[in-house]
């Protein structure tokens, strides 16, 4: 257990422990101090960001007098434990809080994730333990700064601490004029691009990092304007439904390497997250099974490190490369909120249901949910489309949704959206599929979308150099031909 902090700089004193409440040991947390006008107070010596603070379980606060509010959090997993309390003249005084987790993902083979923190590594660990991450990747050095610059690599950039917690120092962000990307799983940083912020392009810097084993490449974004290319070429290995631009508060700002959405179509603080998945939708639509991911951008933003976050299950023991490799099946569920544990016939998210012929057919739909905010409806998608909404109280009545009919090869997934209209709080599983007579369903509409995004693209392509820009729209050329195949072989509407 990290030891107590103590902070110095005021006029009493107050020593706040929280603790587990089945074993009585102090756990690391994450707290909001707010005083009587409503102005956030962060001690010294323990990171902080925005409007909280962590600290490994044990601290003593040395105050200005006054009254103080106070929320502690510990993950989505753990109830949030609000409190007050007031600081006198010379005041000494103990403060114990309980907490009792009241779910236990891991124990049932979902293990949380972020991809995307951009926080000092000497932080890492305490941040991870104050949320319950299982699996972080510290954005340490993009294209053009780094983190190490001046200093020694870490020889292991992987780091396992209390357990069955990985953080690895070394991930990287490329950024581009068509979007930025994550380059995940590195052992040092990359020398990808420089000079124009056009060239070379976003999926030539991609296949230069591809020659380096183990890279993962994750789009931050589902709307960044190079996505269609990327995803054409087979570059992408995962897309953050959940992503630094939905925060704890609400607010976003509008993006230059990104398409913009319709506002008049997808508005207040739900539109961006609206945006994001309905793009996602589309690569779908279109037979691409690119599995989602997400991201806190803790340190861009002033989310908390894991507060979108993955959840990946995995199989018997957990290991940082089943982990991975659970991702990557689309064995995942997406959340900022709400916990889903979801099992169709089962199966975990990411399984494809092949049949024979082409009759209809129902699948029952098995799932435990935990929400501390509330839901009034949960949402069956299917093929882009809301095909059943129910609601959350009938849900909690019964324990049980209403099956899955199948009437088509495609794909589904179950969302759940809460009532927060200050932010965009959700969770949803990863897809699953469908092949009826053993054939994915690619929709002509949903291509032709992509393509005309493309086109779009191109034209926004300024580079002096007539090479460089040559060299640049021949990605274009291929991404457009990709897109005019989807578009002649689609066989759905």
């Amino acid at each position: 257990m990290l030891p107590g902090v103590r902070a110095w700089a005021g006029n009493g004193e107050l020593e706040v422990i929280v603790v587990e409440k089945a074993g009585g040991e102090p756990i690391p947390c994450r707290m909001q101090l707010h005083n009587a006008l409503g102005r956030p107070w962060h001690p010294k010596g323990v990171p902080h960001l925005g409007d909280h603070f962590v600290f490994p379980g044990r601290i003593t606060l040395d105050l200005p007098l006054g009254n103080y509010a106070f929320e502690i959090e510990r993950g989505p997993e753990y109830p949030v434990m609000f409190g007050h309390f007031e600081i006198n003249h010379f005041a000494q005084d103990s403060k114990t809080v309980e907490l009792q987790r009241h779910v236990d993902m891991a124990a049932n083979g979902w293990w949380s994730g972020d991809l995307d923190v951009h926080r000092p590594p000497a932080d890492m660990q305490l941040l991870m333990a104050a949320e319950d991450l299982h699996v972080a990747q510290d954005v340490t050095w993009s294209n053009d700064k780094s983190d190490w610059t001046g200093k020694v690599p870490p020889a292991d950039p992987l780091v396992k601490f209390d357990g069955n917690r990985y953080c690895q120092l070394m991930a990287g962000r490329l950024e581009r004029a068509g979007g930025n990307w994550l380059l995940l799983n590195l052992q040092k940083p990359l020398p990808l691009a420089g000079g124009d912020a056009e060239y070379p392009s976003s999926l030539a810097c991609v296949a230069r990092a591809r020659a380096t084993p183990n890279v993962w490449v994750d789009a931050t974004r589902s709307y960044w304007w190079d996505l269609p290319v990327l995803a054409a070429a087979g570059q992408i290995d995962s897309i953050e439904l959940a992503h630094g631009q939905i925060t704890r508060d609400g607010r976003s700002v509008e993006e230059s390497a990104a398409r913009p959405r319709d506002k008049a179509l997808y508005t207040s603080a739900a539109g961006l997250g609206e945006w994001t998945q309905q793009v996602y939708y589309q690569l779908l639509n279109c037979g691409l099974r690119i599995p989602p991911s997400a991201g806190s951008g803790s340190g861009l933003c002033a989310n908390p490190v894991g507060y979108n976050r993955v959840y990946v299950h995995v199989e018997d023991d957990f290991t940082y490369e089943k982990w991975w490799e659970g991702l990557k099946a689309g064995r995942v569920v997406i959340t900022n909120g709400p916990l889903l544990q979801p099992s169709i016939e089962g199966h975990p998210p990411g399984y494809v249901f092949r049949v024979e012929g082409e009759k209809e057919f129902e699948l029952e739909i098995g799932l435990t949910l935990s929400t501390r905010d509330p839901i009034t409806y949960l949402e069956i998608v299917q093929d882009g489309h809301i095909a059943q909404s129910i609601r959350f109280q009938d849900y909690a009545r019964t324990g049980r949704l209403p099956k899955v009919k199948i009437r088509h090869s495609g794909w589904f997934l179950i969302r759940a959206v809460t009532d927060d209209r200050r932010a965009y709080r959700f969770a949803t599983t990863g897809p699953y599929f469908v092949e009826m007579a053993y054939k994915p369903r690619v929709s002509k509409q949903s291509a032709k979308y992509f393509l005309d995004w493309v086109y779009q693209r191109a034209r926004q392509i300024e580079l002096d150099d007539p090479a460089q820009r040559k060299q640049v729209l021949e990605d274009h050329r291929k991404a457009r031909d990709f897109w005019q195949q989807r578009v002649d072989r689609a066989d759905a509407e």
